[in-house]
């Protein structure tokens, strides 16, 4: 069988996914740029590239899972970047702005065969691990059906919201509500433990009521103990709230509660917490909190 996928991109999200797309008999070529990171996925079948071009050089489907825009544009349209080898379409996970989105697809289209599809996705590493991934895809619908076959792999739940964009226009609906409940619970965490009452105790105590939610139960306990596997960084969130707040700007949206929430993830990065793990947003409203990798006192 011929090499038909690949994959750029190999952090804490891209690891897992290509781990299930191997687990589903299909042949991947990886590209990562630590190649240490790609190396790890030989052992499960993967083969490894050198360059991006390598990785989609006989590939129909090209899939990406990059940390920002300019890692994006670089490995598609860089001297080695995917738009050297010719294909069919390219799916990218990243989580990006819709305008660079669009401008991408249509940068690809003029130089290329490929058809590019905007397809972050929400689940974490967890989600990617178990294969029920939700994804909000933005594109033609007969490629996001073609891709959609090896989207199944790893994703429970696949979406078409629209063009070219439109799925990440989803992915910061997604990342106003998920930037802003991680916040009030680091808010609360620090309310209760300033109060006197043992704020591990939070996601036990509000369990089934109201406030209960995947996010309560994940970061409660990240939050006031150590943890064993980051989740990701302030930074990346960070990131992703700012391109919320470009958004707004554009579509003439007031978004009050986000402002708030995107001074919170700027003091935790002007606190140096840009690369520590999500849950050290606390750190803000709990400055004597210790680091996440610390168990507090």
């Amino acid at each position: 069988m011929s090499i038909t996928l690949a994959f750029c991109g190999i952090g804490l999200m891209g690891a897992p996914m290509v781990r299930r797309l191997l687990a589903a008999g299909h042949r991947v070529r990886v590209w990562n740029r630590s190649p240490a990171k790609a190396q790890a996925l030989v052992a499960d079948g993967a083969e490894l590239a050198a360059t991006p071009a390598e990785a989609a050089h006989g590939c129909d489907g090209v899939f990406l899972c990059l940390t920002d825009e300019r890692a994006v544009y670089d490995t598609v349209f860089g001297a080695q970047g995917v738009h050297h080898a010719g294909g069919a379409w390219l799916v990218d996970h990243s989580s990006i702005a819709p305008d660079a989105a669009r401008r991408y697809a249509a940068e690809l289209r003029q130089i290329s065969s490929r058809v590019w599809v905007d397809a972050p996705v929400s689940g974490g590493v967890a989600g990617a691990e178990a294969g029920t991934l939700s994804i909000m895809a933005g594109g033609p619908a007969d490629t996001i059906d073609t891709a959609s076959r090896y989207m199944r792999a790893y994703a429970g739940r696949i979406t078409r919201m629209g063009a070219v964009g439109a799925g990440q226009v989803t992915k910061l609906c997604n990342q106003t509500i998920v930037a802003s409940t991680v916040n009030a619970v680091a808010e609360a965490v620090a309310l209760a433990q300033r109060s006197g009452i043992d704020a591990a105790a939070l996601n036990t105590a509000l369990a089934g009521g109201w406030a209960d939610s995947t996010l309560l139960q994940t970061f409660v306990p990240r939050m006031t103990g150590p943890i064993d596997q980051p989740l990701g960084s302030v930074a990346t969130m960070l990131k992703d709230v700012e391109n919320v707040a470009a958004l707004a700007r554009v579509t003439d949206t007031e978004l009050a509660g986000l402002n708030g929430v995107l001074a919170s993830y700027r003091a935790a990065a002007a606190q140096g917490l840009g690369n520590a793990d999500l849950s050290d947003i606390v750190r803000v409203a709990w400055p004597e909190r210790p680091a996440s990798h610390e168990k507090p006192r």
